[in-house]
């Protein structure tokens, strides 16, 4: 299969084959007679795997490992099993963060719905940010603390 043939197959566009053969998860042979890249039926399961892969979140590193240790015949299942285990923590704590920040803005929007716009003076920059108060704190706080320090 060339570039096109294979990208058909695994429903990816031929810049996606040229990447992940850059990266060397997948390994064409070249043909003879005119130096195209050749591509086989097991760079065709690589390519499918790594897309589904990718869909899951795995990195190309993680997926680079995944496919390392299937090459060595080693199981990657349990390190698959670890790695999706602690992404999947990561994926609930940044949820929860983007729920609180919606939160947040929709108390935001509401409060600023009666507000006038106010014009900068060299006193406020934008009334509506400077005069709004979470309703709830919350462990933000000590993030202020470490903003202000970043800007020193």
């Amino acid at each position: 299969m060339k570039v096109k043939d294979i990208a058909v197959a695994a429903g990816v566009n031929p810049d996606t084959v040229r990447f992940y053969t850059r990266e060397k998860l997948l390994k064409p042979t070249r043909n003879p007679d005119n130096n195209y890249q050749q591509f086989d039926t097991e760079d065709l399961r690589r390519l499918r795997f790594a897309r589904k892969a990718r869909q899951l979140g795995f990195s190309l590193p993680e997926i680079r490992q995944i496919l390392d240790q299937a090459d060595d015949h080693h199981s990657p299942c349990p390190m698959v099993r670890d790695v999706f285990q602690q992404r999947l923590a990561e994926v609930e704590r940044e949820i929860q963060e983007l729920q609180q920040l919606r939160k947040r803005m929709t108390t935001a929007l509401a409060a600023w719905q009666d507000m006038p716009d106010g014009t900068p003076d060299g006193h406020t920059i934008c009334r509506l940010i400077e005069h709004w108060e979470d309703p709830e704190p919350s462990e933000e706080a000590g993030d202020q603390t470490k903003d202000l320090s970043e800007e020193r």
